[in-house]
């Protein structure tokens, strides 16, 4: 099992399986769990489920709760592995505040392949009309954000396979 110590977060669009993935790397790391989603207010998941995408404002909450769990992980020394979409850099931003050392890895994938897969997904508050409003918020992370980058077209535990060996890389970075 590698042995980390900081948080690492699992980015992009709905749908392309940041939940899955985050739940494989976190067992595989020994790491606890956090599912970004699940720290949405209610209002925030009602904006949501009624179709309308959320704001920067929306956000601003959310984020804030996510940062102060990846903080209380650094603080301690101890890893967390947290999904989050995080579409914009100023969203990257705020979490990585909380902890400099934040590995990010992204979901890449296509619109196409990803709108088929929410067309599948059952119970989730997140509506696949929102899927064009994410891809229109999406800001891939730049080269300086030393984001890894993951084709969604793997399967989740070639995904896993294909990120774990360059996590240790990404969090040896001053």
């Amino acid at each position: 099992m590698l042995k980390i110590v900081h948080s690492v977060l699992i980015m992009g669009v709905s749908g392309s399986g940041k939940s899955t993935v985050a739940a494989l790397l976190a067992a595989q790391l020994g790491c606890p769990l956090l599912e970004g989603d699940s720290l949405h207010s209610a209002h925030n998941i009602e904006r949501m489920a009624a179709g309308h995408a959320l704001t920067d404002a929306d956000r601003q909450d959310w984020l804030a709760a996510i940062a102060a769990r990846i903080a209380a992980a650094a603080s301690a020394g101890q890893c967390l592995v947290v999904s989050c979409s995080a579409l914009k850099r100023s969203y990257r931003d705020i979490l990585r505040q909380a902890d400099p050392r934040l590995v990010l890895v992204y979901l890449k994938g296509d619109m196409t392949l990803i709108r088929a897969r929410l067309a599948r997904r059952q119970y989730h508050f997140m509506p696949p009309a929102l899927l064009e409003s994410q891809f229109q918020t999406l800001e891939e992370p730049a080269s300086d954000e030393h984001a890894i980058e993951c084709s969604i077209e793997l399967c989740p535990d070639a995904m896993v396979a294909s990120i774990l060996p360059r996590i240790t890389e990404a969090a040896s970075r001053p």
